[in-house]
């Protein structure tokens, strides 16, 4: 299938390209130290951290998979996404203060001041390997709509991406990343509301002909209501959505990155709630365009939609139902929810394998400015790793991207967020009983998982969802842990600010940074 490349999109989206580069070339004069290349001196105000974390998180995997989950079942995985607002709760009244205690750079720092060495760097690298994952798929739906507009291989497209992506990440550090994805987050709400806009425009009854049509086929079905293990009911996707979010909130690089560069604790819950009030409409909006070009392509039949992937259909819309120029700006706004995402991981992962795997062991041998080069590398590394891992995605048969994300997510999640779980709201477990049972539990992960890939003969497998293994490898870590803690012993480390029982203690007890430095990197 061939697409006219017309020239008012080709300039809109050169002018937004244009536009992150200009960025990230302007920060990189900017960044002489990791406090600046990490955290950008802590300095940012809560709305530009707020749209940051809106850019972050609302991916491409929202723009093009999201639509494509609605246009080819109903809107089940909406309920992933439905207890965002009560966590943000929890993250403004309790994770929020747990990191803006001290001058914090990493999530994982936490895990090492509660329980030590060995549950941080499992924490560490359990974030890398999903933020890999995460990144190859967002890199892959973002090239799609880039193949149709130029005609060149999804290969092709991919590493041109993947090279661009990088370049401004690391010249930039994270005050590029956080204003280019205040850039990218407006770019991709003003996208939404023109996909939207243009099919109610073209469908003679407007959003009424969407509703009643949608009702009809049951499209807005958010999934049976039965308690079922084994199938993708409304109760099985709502408990991934708390896993999911309870791990973002609590312990994700991405995030905690964002509470720790605000310029304050108030500005950081500022930003959490700017973030979590728009986030929630705006994915709701994403399941209704997914529905509306269901309707849509019912009213006007296209024979080219049957050749199609489902991730392809909106971008197919965009590029042959609406003026050019408009077209442009939203592939920019597809472009947009990638890139947020993408330069957003490639700085995490720079910054916790400084902060968490090098820094600790090789300490004051080494400068600063040496620990800034190595970040960059990381970076460059990481890139090289997403484009192959882009490539790869691309050749795999899906239902579509959102679904293999919340597979991976469960699949692969461990139990960080039972680790975070346990540390903030218990004084029993300490690094001996989170540690056992953090082996245990990533033993029953990989049991769980060879059952799914059908590695193991049946007789040997528990019949489980793969959406209900994070819950269950978490639930078994915690009930482990506390048990365990009864036959060790409670924790002898000092617990003051580190629980929701002692945080308190520490208030009116300034910190500073060397002293949590030297506190992480002398626990065994």
């Amino acid at each position: 299938m061939e697409l006219m490349l017309r020239p008012l999109d080709i300039a809109a989206i050169v002018a937004y390209l244009a536009a992150m580069i200009g960025i990230g070339i302007y920060f990189s004069r900017r960044n002489n130290t990791t406090e600046e290349y990490f955290v950008g001196n802590r300095s940012f105000s809560g709305w530009v951290i707020g749209l940051s974390m809106l850019g972050t998180i609302v991916s491409s995997a929202t723009f093009l998979a999201l639509p494509a989950a609605a246009y080819v079942l109903d809107w089940r995985q909406l309920a992933v996404n439905l207890v965002l607002p009560f966590i943000a709760v929890l993250a403004v009244l309790i994770f929020i203060p747990f990191f803006r205690r001290g001058k914090l750079t990493s999530a994982f720092e936490y895990l090492g001041m509660r329980y030590g060495t060995l549950p941080r760097i499992y924490g560490t690298l359990s974030f890398i390997f999903l933020q890999l994952i995460r990144m190859s798929q967002i890199l892959f739906l973002v090239s799609i709509p880039v193949q149709f507009l130029t005609g060149l291989p999804i290969e092709v497209v991919v590493v041109v991406a993947g090279i661009f992506i990088a370049f401004y990440t690391i010249a930039g550090g994270i005050e590029a990343v956080v204003w280019t994805d205040v850039v990218q987050a407006l770019v991709l709400m003003a996208g939404c509301l023109l996909c939207f806009t243009y099919i109610v425009i073209d469908l003679p009854g407007g959003v009424t002909q969407i509703v009643e049509a949608g009702a009809a086929e049951n499209k807005f079905s958010l999934g049976s209501f039965e308690w079922n293990l084994n199938e993708r009911t409304f109760w099985t996707v709502v408990i991934l959505g708390i896993i999911n979010w309870l791990a973002i909130y609590s312990g994700d690089q991405n995030m905690v990155q964002r509470y720790l560069a605000a310029r304050s604790t108030r500005e950081a819950r500022k930003a959490t709630i700017i973030y979590s009030a728009i986030a929630l409409p705006m994915w709701t909006m994403f399941f209704f365009i997914g529905t509306a070009l269901f309707v849509y392509y019912q009213a006007f039949p296209d024979s080219a939609i049957a050749g199609l992937e489902t991730d392809q259909v909106l971008p197919y819309f965009i590029l042959t139902r609406i003026p050019a120029g408009l077209a442009g700006l939203i592939i920019a706004a597809v472009m947009a929810a990638a890139m947020s995402s993408l330069d957003s991981g490639i700085n995490s992962i720079s910054t916790v394998t400084v902060v968490d795997l090098l820094r600790p062991y090789l300490g004051k041998e080494y400068s600063d400015r040496f620990y800034l080069r190595v970040a960059r590398t990381v970076a460059a590394l990481v890139s090289v790793l997403v484009v192959s891992g882009g490539i790869l995605f691309s050749r795999i048969e899906k239902e579509s991207m959102n679904d293999i994300s919340l597979i991976v997510t469960s699949l692969f999640g461990g139990c960080l967020m039972g680790l975070f779980m346990m540390g903030f709201f218990t004084r029993r477990v300490n690094g001996t009983a989170a540690t056992i049972a953090m082996l245990l539990a990533i033993m029953f992960n990989a049991y769980l998982g060879f059952g799914l890939l059908k590695w193991l003969p049946n007789a040997w497998t528990f019949s489980v969802h793969s959406y209900w293994i994070g819950a269950l490898v978490n639930l078994v870590f915690a009930v482990t842990a506390y048990l365990m803690s009864f036959v060790i012993g409670t924790s002898t480390r000092d617990l003051t600010g580190l629980t929701v029982w002692t945080l308190q203690k520490s208030r009116g007890r300034t910190e500073d940074a060397a002293q949590l430095t030297s506190s992480v990197s002398t626990q065994d």
